[in-house]
């Protein structure tokens, strides 16, 4: 666990600004899983393969590299990396 403590040289407090963008943070973080969810979908139904079966076939070396296919890599890579910074941000409490 790690803990953060913020201080500010207002006097009003800035518990709902921090609330704030952490809830605007988490609402972008939404719109790109969903964006890039969307663009795994058009790549699963142009090969006609999940996600999943592609990654295990190419590290096979059972598809050739192509940049349509590096482009699949990096989103898969991309809404991994988006997930765990969603689930580092719901687990954010602010306490006090």
């Amino acid at each position: 666990m790690t803990t953060l403590t913020l201080v500010s040289a207002e006097q009003e407090s800035i518990r709902p600004l921090v609330e704030s963008a952490l809830a605007r943070e988490a609402g972008l973080l939404d719109v790109a899983i969903r964006q890039t969810q969307a663009r795994l979908r058009t790549f699963e139904a142009q090969y006609a393969m999940s996600t999943d079966e592609f990654l295990r076939r190419f590290a096979n070396d059972e598809i050739a590299e192509t940049l349509d296919l590096d482009e699949w890599i990096g989103e898969s890579r991309l809404l991994d990396r988006l997930l765990q910074k969603q689930s580092a941000l719901k687990g954010i409490a602010i306490v006090g």
